[in-house]
């Protein structure tokens, strides 16, 4: 991308010609250098361009030029840093993490940690498949800590394999409480590096952030991948 030329105090304004387009102009350091000698070569002699101008300038351009560099700098330190925490995360691969973001059903059972409301009296689960359909409604004993959900369907036969979202539904004497994610454990397989930060791949191929992992355990049998 070209730079438009600065008119210095005092500089008369040139007269447009006709010329085929020529090499655009680098914005560096040394060029700018070149163009202000130049104007000095070529100022009024009657009226020269006071030296505080010319200080003004090169200030003005150095402080742009460094903050440049400042943000080159900062972007690849990022990137260290990106890399540095997927070589933490790196160990987390095999174990479980558990988050309150969608599950991948296979057949076999997923873990749920389930945290209720403390004066509630009645929790269900409610599942929904990926077109947003409740294709399965279930209680859960209150305050029963971990518990595996069978993937049984609403009909009372066994959901197909995919990706379904949980909610947990919490009651008191028949009235709805809260309505909130379910959280559940999945296996990590992968770790990848997102424009947003590193992201955890678990089973099924469900990508998470790192930082919505809320508990990590060592790995169980769980369910398989698509």
């Amino acid at each position: 991308m070209g730079v438009t030329p600065v008119l210095f105090a005092n500089q008369p304004t040139p007269t447009p010609q006709s010329a085929p387009a020529g090499p655009k102009i680098s914005p560096d350091y040394n060029t700018f250098l070149k163009m202000l000698t130049v104007q000095m070569q070529n100022q009024d002699p009657l009226n020269p361009i006071d030296s505080a101008d010319y200080a003004v300038q090169l200030a003005t351009f150095s402080s742009v030029e460094q903050q440049t560099r400042t943000n080159q700098l900062l972007s690849e330190l990022n990137g260290q840093f990106n890399l540095l925490g997927m070589a933490q995360l790196a160990g987390w691969v095999g174990n479980e993490a558990r988050t309150n973001g969608p599950v991948w059903y296979g057949g076999e059972p997923v873990t749920l940690a389930p945290s209720p409301e403390a004066n509630a009296d009645r929790m269900m689960l409610v599942v929904s498949n990926a077109a947003g359909t409740v294709v399965s409604r279930d209680e859960i004993p209150v305050g029963t800590g971990h518990w595996n959900w069978q993937g049984t369907a609403i009909t009372g036969g066994v959901l197909p394999e995919g990706r379904y979202t949980l909610t947990q539904e919490t009651y008191r004497d028949g009235s709805l409480l809260s309505s909130a994610p379910m959280q559940s454990y999945a296996r990590i397989i992968e770790v990848q590096a997102g424009p947003d930060g590193n992201q955890l791949v678990l089973t099924g191929g469900i990508k998470v952030a790192s930082s919505d992992v809320t508990a990590l355990r060592s790995g169980q049998s769980g369910s398989s991948s698509p």
